[in-house]
């Protein structure tokens, strides 16, 4: 007969709850596959520790440094912190001994994956955007296996690494995927007939929606009550409007974010990889503002030039307030788009990241920790 042990698995990344949610569905899948204990390394500042203890997995908090690409004085700060979180990393996976690490990308996941190399500990990591970030080209020399959102993305690899890849679409956590929208009309206490228009801030805000948002609203309000996720941080957020009939704000919506998602008729936000891929979930239309400029390599740019390719979403670049109004009313007026872009948005949605994914692991473990008795 055949028993397997109560092996660890080490989770990393963070920095942005689009790093840490979609690592938070490959956890709870794995989980469901093979007995196993799951902890996660995670930067020791931010919001990487409330929202995996949150999830009920265990925290462990390193230093960590952004990576950038550009000149900045903060790049001497940093690299002593990305040095001091790989010897936190290192300490921390010595002393644990998981058989395996899988990184979810950004910037605090690098000292980790380097850590686990020199210890010997397989790595396995997913980038979730179109192209490759600073912190996957680099973790993909360490890593055994690379599990990539797009077909496309492979390309930006070297050819070195090509044969790691594979594709999985992005992990996407499972109330996404079974969301009741009659549940999210009760949270927002609005009725059936109601017609929602949703606007994603993020976690942190966007100021630039929120401005635009500010200045055209009695118009958005016409067809739509608009139900505005603002952010957290309140400096992105100057002057909205109080709530009211037609306009429901919100510092951010957190379990009950799914069945507002799916209670809606069209989605106007960014385009990072973890809401574009939710929202594709569920089939929604979108409207994408991608964040663009010096502060960005241009992936949001990148990932709403996709779902656009794919008659997903309309994507809007530096946008006047009058373009985000007239393509909200064109979308409103035109419901055979709406259906289309629907079902565009669902065939990018269908894959099961996190399953693909949470399959492989086990498949893995199962392989290198199976034991006769």
């Amino acid at each position: 007969m055949y028993f397997y042990g109560m092996v660890g698995i080490a989770f990393t990344g963070g920095g942005t709850g689009g790093h840490i949610y979609p690592g938070l569905a490959v956890a709870f899948y794995v989980q469901k596959l093979f007995p196993c204990r799951i902890f996660w390394i995670g930067s020791v500042r931010g919001m990487d520790r409330s929202i995996v203890e949150e999830a009920g997995l265990e925290f462990f908090g390193v230093p960590s440094g952004k990576l950038r690409r550009y000149f900045s004085f903060q790049n001497l700060s940093d690299i002593v912190r990305i040095g001091a979180g790989f010897f936190a990393a290192r300490k921390i996976l010595g002393k644990e001994r998981p058989a395996l690490l899988f990184s979810k990308g950004g910037f605090v996941s690098v000292p980790p994956c380097a850590a686990a190399a020199s210890l010997g500990i397989p790595v396995f990591t997913h980038e979730s955007d179109f192209s490759p970030g600073l912190a996957t080209r680099i973790n993909a020399r360490f890593a055994g296996r690379i599990f990539t959102a797009y077909e496309d993305t492979a390309a930006f690899f070297p050819e070195a690494v090509r044969a790691r890849i594979e594709l999985t679409g992005n992990p996407v956590r499972p109330a996404f995927r079974s969301a009741d929208p009659a549940r999210g009309r009760a949270f927002l206490r609005l009725g059936g007939d109601e017609r929602i228009l949703l606007i994603l801030g993020g976690s942190q805000g966007a100021r630039e929606i929120n401005g635009m948002i500010r200045a055209v609203l009695p118009e958005l309000t016409g067809p739509y009550v608009v139900v505005h996720q603002t952010g957290l941080n309140a400096e992105s957020a100057p002057d909205l409007p109080a709530a009211g009939p037609r306009y429901l704000p919100y510092s951010y919506i957190r379990n009950e974010l799914p069945h507002v998602i799916a209670a809606a008729e069209l989605v106007l936000g960014r385009s990072g990889a973890g809401t574009l891929w939710e929202c594709a979930a569920l089939g929604k239309p979108l409207i994408l503002i991608p964040l663009a400029g010096s502060g960005t390599r241009g992936d949001q740019v990148e990932n709403a030039g996709f779902f656009e390719r794919a008659g997903a979403a309309a994507a809007l670049r530096n946008p006047s307030p009058e373009d985000v109004v007239q393509t909200v009313l064109a979308l409103a007026g035109d419901a055979e788009k709406r259906k289309a872009m629907a079902a565009a948005a669902a065939a990018i949605g269908a894959a099961d990241g996190a399953k693909i994914i949470a399959q492989a692991i086990a498949g893995f473990l199962k392989e290198k920790t199976e034991v006769r008795i």
